[in-house]
């Protein structure tokens, strides 16, 4: 895991490639912290911030074949490298290091793009062809890494995180208030949205070339739930997830370095720490969040598995006086709004993680979108076979999905009936199984002065996928998850950001293409969908405390407004002064302070969920302004930090350094 930085210029109009590059990566240094490296040639200037994980020694970047022509700045892991490196010396190539990055590099040597596909892991890379100028780009196909692009005149610039764009002579962030109608109304960014004019994050399974100022873009993956295997019998489907699984762990495992789990309290989490405490030859480290306040706390659970496991467990207590304290920080390194506070207490964890000696750690995210946890998804299902269903029917399928409505009053139960009578129909084209979702983003959207349509650029991302029509409800429910809060906040914010603000990779083996292709075989076909991930459940049950193997899903949150109304921290007036939010001129400033009095003074349970979150999109996005446009508190988030030690610097251009350009890998340095 690292970070890259770096730019190739039409014009070769920068007078200072070495400072520039040299500042961009000092502005993602958290990310790298062991070492950085950079290349120039003319026109371009590419680099790296390492997080050393595999063979810390000779794994230094930028990395180069022998003729000098291909160089390669890579982040994240390729977890089935030893696989492709046996392949590749198999083709005839000869390996100088044990490090994924040269394989990556000698699978592009050999397949070019086609590489993309044979690859398992979380990654993003430039990699730049010196013989013909040209600079490839890429990233995985769930979208664990970040890699944007700009245009800045005639240069093109890359990086990790957008923040490297601030050691850019003459760049200028601008907020877009049109991306941010999509963006509340989807809760978080599309895969190419990165809520700044002029930037744009590449999507999720594609690569672009970068040639003489013009940037092509490519597919190389595109989502399928068709079944990937078949299974004759529940038992069979059991024991094939139970094997896949302990694949991916022992894939994700790989290191030279210690590797720990963050344990959350639920099943998923639970899996992983229990798979990798029995494919780890020395103790497990263990790491979670504990709230003070009860209502968000899942210690006892966390403890449980932790005791039942026998790991040695570490956890971070987050006060509300925490959140709000570390807000600030937070949301630089996340670099887009956010619409809960759940993302701050992560980035305290992996701070806590970090302290610990631990750089690499495995989580259960991806489990829900794979084996279809969330309500959501059992919601889209009788949604869609409400109108079918007889009257008695319903209501039991309701029960089962909201146990506590048996409870409920009649004038209750009629709410949720008329609620599922309400949306049996398809309002939104292609849109069926988020339009009650997206009910709180349209609430969210009154934020700006002219939101637009926030639902036309989902609706066009929709529209331009081919297979999607042919989809179930489910599956094009799961699409959507895939393409919008997965990669957008759950791995982005809530994940890559936060983990990497302090040197520390998060691996999901929930991820893995076959552990998703298997789950896509056995969904829906041995359970009928309202019972939680069962087959997972059952498929290591034997290896779990019963109350966590049986415990129903406790979503991951945070206290909300509630912290900050506690705790008034003074960059609070960037959302109740009248002067501040003037600095914003696209947001409605007087919905804006009213929103923001309302939520900070009154007692939390007459705040409502959607209240909650259009006030973490209004305080997030007020602090983005005052960090990347105005450019103001940047010290203070971290943004003065220094170049890591510098371990390899090669300019292609100097006489002084004919050797690099023939294969030489001394370093000028």
């Amino acid at each position: 895991m690292c970070g890259i930085a770096g730019f190739i210029s039409a014009d070769r109009g920068c007078d200072d490639p070495r400072g520039q590059i040299c500042g961009m990566l000092t502005a993602i240094a958290h990310r790298g912290p062991d070492g950085a490296g950079y290349v120039l040639d003319d026109g371009l200037a590419m680099g790296t911030v390492r997080l050393a994980i595999l063979d810390p020694a000779a794994g230094i970047q930028p990395i180069s074949d022998e003729s000098g022509r291909y160089w390669l700045c890579y982040n994240g892991e390729v977890y089935n490298y030893r696989e492709l490196r046996e392949t590749l010396v198999g083709l005839g190539h000869v390996f100088r290091t044990d490090c994924d990055t040269e394989v990556v590099l000698r699978a592009w040597m050999a397949w070019g793009p086609d590489c993309l596909k044979r690859f398992n892991g979380g990654f993003s890379f430039a990699l730049y062809d010196r013989r013909q100028k040209e600079l490839f780009l890429a990233r995985d196909r769930y979208g664990k890494r970040p890699l944007f692009l700009a245009r800045h005149g005639e240069t093109i610039l890359f990086a990790s995180e957008m923040k490297a764009f601030l050691a850019v002579p003459g760049f200028w962030f601008e907020q877009d208030p049109e991306q941010f109608a999509s963006i509340l109304g989807q809760w978080t960014p599309l895969p190419h949205q990165s809520g700044f004019r002029g930037i744009e994050s590449l999507p999720m399974g594609e690569w672009a070339r970068v040639r003489e100022g013009r940037i092509e873009r490519f597919v190389y993956d595109e989502l399928s739930f068709a079944p990937s295997e078949t299974i004759s019998s529940e038992h069979e489907a059991v024991e094939r997830i139970r094997a896949q699984l302990t694949d991916a762990v022992s894939l994700r495992l790989r290191s030279d370095v210690e590797v720990g789990v963050y344990l959350s309290g639920g099943v998923d989490s639970a899996i992983v720490a229990a798979l990798a405490r029995e494919l780890t030859p020395h103790p497990l480290s263990t790491f979670s969040v504990e709230f003070e306040d009860a209502e968000f706390d899942e210690s006892a659970e966390q403890r449980l598995v932790a005791e039942h496991l026998g790991t040695r467990h570490h956890a971070r207590r987050i006060s509300h006086a925490d959140i709000a304290e570390a807000c600030p920080d937070a949301v630089y390194h996340a670099e887009v709004p956010a619409f809960r506070s759940a993302f701050i207490p992560m980035f305290l964890l992996s701070q806590r993680t970090r302290e610990a000696g631990i750089k690499v750690i495995l989580s259960g995210e991806g489990a829900d979108e794979a084996f279809l946890g969330y309500d959501l998804f059992k919601e889209t299902l009788l949604r869609a076979a409400w109108n079918e269903l007889p009257e008695d029917m319903r209501r039991s399928r309701l029960e089962r999905l909201y146990p506590h409505l048996a409870h409920y009053g009649p004038k209750d139960i009629a709410a949720v009936t008329g609620l599922y009578h309400q949306f049996s129909a398809e309002k939104m084209p292609g849109l069926f199984s988020h339009e009650l979702r997206f009910q709180n983003g349209q609430f969210s959207a009154r934020l700006l002065s002219a939101p637009g349509d926030p639902f036309a650029e989902i609706s066009a991302l929709v529209a331009g996928n081919p297979a999607f029509g042919s989809m179930s409800a489910v599956e094009k429910a799961q699409w959507l998850e895939y393409k919008t809060l997965l990669p957008g906040y759950l791995l982005s914010t809530q994940g890559d950001r936060m983990s990497l603000a302090h040197g520390v990779e998060n691996r999901c083996p929930f991820l893995d293409p076959s552990v998703i292709g298997l789950a896509s075989s056995v969904n829906l076909r041995f359970d009928d969908g309202f019972t939680e991930k069962r087959l997972l459940r059952d498929a290591f049950r034997d290896r779990l405390p019963g109350a966590v193997a049986d415990k129903r899903k406790f979503p991951y949150r945070a206290p909300d407004a509630a912290a900050f109304a506690a705790c008034r921290p003074d960059y609070l007036d960037l959302v109740l002064s009248e002067s501040e939010l003037a600095n914003l001129p696209f947001l409605n400033a007087k919905f804006a302070q009213r929103l923001a009095t309302k939520v900070l003074t009154k007692p939390a349970e007459e705040v409502s969920t959607k209240e909650n979150q259009t006030f973490l999109f209004l305080l997030s996005i007020a602090l983005l302004d005052r960090f990347f446009v105005q450019r103001q508190g940047l010290a203070h988030t971290g943004g003065s930090s220094v170049l890591p030690p510098l371990q390899r610097a090669v300019d292609l251009r100097a006489e002084a350094a004919p050797h690099a350009s023939q294969g030489n890998f001394a370093s000028l340095t």
